[in-house]
């Protein structure tokens, strides 16, 4: 996780969900991709949206909506702990 990334760093949404760890597999994190999210309040189904960091994320996982702030792209699908530093979860804060 060292080094600064400038604010033109994007990554795919569905490599990203991979990497934070959200879904084993990146094939689970595109068909979740494609099937609908919210980046910043706009809804999008394209797995290749990107995302940066600052963006706010909304997506289901297992049934549930998940709301999260992206804190870093990551350079690599690393342990829980490490993919844990990629995300501030909302959920928490949000209502309903």
């Amino acid at each position: 996780m060292a080094g600064a990334e400038t604010p033109e760093a994007a990554l795919r949404v569905d490599k990203w969900l991979w990497r934070a760890r959200f879904f084993k597999a990146r094939s689970g994190a595109a068909k979740s991709a494609e099937a609908g999210f919210r980046l910043n309040g706009e809804r999008s189904q394209k797995a290749h949206q990107l995302v940066r960091p600052g963006d706010v994320l909304t997506f289901r996982q297992a049934g549930d909506v998940r709301v999260v702030r992206v804190l870093a792209l990551g350079e690599r699908r690393g342990p829980a702990p490490e993919a844990a530093l990629l995300y501030e979860d909302l959920e928490a804060g949000a209502e309903g």
